[in-house]
Parts: structure tokens; C-alpha cells; sequence
């Protein structure tokens, strides 16, 4: 089917007590990867593309990309801007046919976070498109942005943040991190609860790779209705490459290595979606 936007999705998932799975991608092969994951799994997904991503490239040839997949499958697939850095970079996702956005406003003040939230959602809702925004740092690296530490976001905040925004969707920080995990994360569980309860919109969970079934589970079932892969798509990939090369050494063709980093993802997604709860929901 052709792309879908995220908003319907992510309300079911809320409704259902389920989150959507969201992987981002860095090329065709993972993209072919997510997608058939989720046919096969009968899964709604979304698909990412963070700023990074679609530097290599860019937003006109992700789209077309994600859209082909889409047209391939009968499951509902969304195309998301992930932690969109600007207005500027909003609106070429919005003009290149992105079925969603996000804008990434949280390394800012609570108040210019807010004003650049709004101005993509003044963009972005005439033409149909979901807005998720970020409220509290989440710590790690994702691209070229850095947080040393998390912040966490402040459920009075929250609720002040999304009447004035008006963003479908909200990213909170209660204790996970982009990238890979140096010890066991503490996921603040008690504030999620508090920011449900001060918020009407899906709640979002970023840095989720590397997070235990168990930890994805107790955010699930306090709210969370979207959650975010990367890192360990990254790393699916690149183990499937490297370990082509290491056997076969003299294989030169693309298409013989990529095919085992895009399985790799496939596996790996497959698993991840079953932990969401969003196996046979269409």
C-alpha cells in the first residue's frame, strides 16, 4: 500500500496498549529489511532517517526508497524525519512526501524548544503530516548531537509543552541513552507514569538499543506507544558484512554481502516487534 502517516498508528498502539516499532535505516537493504520484517510479522513499522542519514544522500531518495518498499507490502508503513535538527531540513521532509516528523529541539531552552516545535507543526499539520518533538534530553550520540548526560522530562512540563505545541507525539527522557549502553541503564518508570498522566498525546522511547525485553515490556505498559532502533540495526548489518568478508575474503560483489547485513536486520527486527506487541495487528 502507499505510505501512511504515523498518527492513526501510533493511536491504536495507545488505545491497544502496544507501540509501533520505528528502525532507522541507512540504505535500500535495510530498508527492504524492516519492511518485510514487518509483512511477515503483520506489524505497522516506521521507517527513519535521521539528519545524518540523509546527508549521505538525501530526503528526495529516502522517500522514494521507503515509498517503493511500501508499495510492496499490504501492512501500514510511515516514513519518519528522526531528530530533525531544524525548520529548514522540516519542510524539505515535508516537501520530499515524509508521512511524519520530528523535530529535535530539546538541546534548547523549554521556551525555544516550544517556539521551533510550533513553527513545524504550523508547517507540517495543514498538509496532514504528525509532529513528535522531544521534552527532556535523551543522552547518548545520535549523529553529530551529543548529550553527556540525560535530562529528564518534568510531567507539569509536559503538559504545558504539548497544549502549547500541539505535537501528536512526545519523546521523554527517563533515563535512556542513543548508542551503545556502557552498564545497565535505570529507566525512571515512576515518571513515565506521571508524564501519562499529565499528557493525552503517544509517548515516545528513544534509545531503545541494547534496552532488555523486560525494560521495552514496562514502558509499554506505562504509556509508550512508539519505540526507536538504531544502533542495533547498525551494528546487524555490519556483523553480516563483516562476516562474508572474513569467510570469503575474495567475494567482490556487493549484492553477497549486503544480502547477510540485510538478513541480520530482518532477524533482528522481527525480534524486536514481538517485544513491542505489534505482531498481527493488520
Amino acid at each position: 500500500m502507499a505510505l501512511v502517516t504515523s498518527k492513526d498508528m501510533l493511536l491504536d498502539a495507545q488505545k491497544n496498549g502496544y507501540a509501533v516499532g520505528a528502525f532507522n535505516i541507512e540504505n535500500m537493504e535495510m530498508a527492504q529489511a524492516v519492511v518485510d520484517a514487518a509483512e511477515e510479522m503483520r506489524a505497522p513499522v516506521i521507517l527513519q532517517t535521521t539528519p545524518g542519514t540523509v546527508k549521505y544522500a538525501d530526503v528526495d531518495i529516502y522517500y522514494a526508497i521507503c515509498a517503493a518498499m511500501a508499495k510492496k507490502v499490504s501492512v501500514p508503513v510511515a516514513v519518519h524525519l528522526d531528530h530533525g535538527n531544524g525548520f529548514e531540513l522540516a519542510v524539505q521532509a515535508v516537501r520530499a512526501g515524509y508521512t511524519s516528523i520530528m523535530i529535535d529541539g530539546s538541546h534548547e531552552s523549554f521556551e525555544k524548544n516550544a517556539e521551533i516545535t510550533g513553527s513545524v507543526v504550523a508547517v507540517a499539520e495543514p498538509n496532514g503530516i504528525p509532529v513528535e518533538a522531544e521534552l527532556g534530553r535523551v543522552g547518548g550520540k545520535e549523529d553529530d548531537l551529543e548529550c553527556a548526560g540525560g535530562g529528564y522530562t518534568d510531567p507539569i512540563e509536559a503538559r504545558e509543552f504539548v497544549d502549547r505545541t500541539g505535537v501528536s507525539s512526545l519523546a521523554v527522557g527517563i533515563g535512556t541513552a542513543h548508542g551503545i549502553y556502557k552498564g545497565t541503564p535505570k529507566l525512571d518508570i515512576l515518571r513515565l507514569k506521571e508524564i501519562r498522566k499529565a499528557v493525552s498525546v503517544p509517548l515516545v522511547l528513544h534509545g531503545a538499543s541494547g534496552l532488555s525485553a523486560g525494560d521495552i515490556s514496562a514502558c509499554i505498559l506505562e504509556g509508550i506507544c512508539k519505540v526507536n532502533f538504531a544502533t542495533e540495526l547498525r551494528v546487524a548489518f555490519s556483523d553480516g558484512v563483516k562476516k562474508v568478508l572474513a569467510e570469503s575474503p575474495d567475494v567482490f560483489d556487493p549484492k553477497k554481502y549486503c544480502a547477510a547485513g540485510r538478513e541480520n536486520v530482518k532477524q533482528l527486527v522481527m525480534g524486536r516487534m514481538k517485544v513491542c506487541g505489534c505482531v498481527n495487528r493488520f
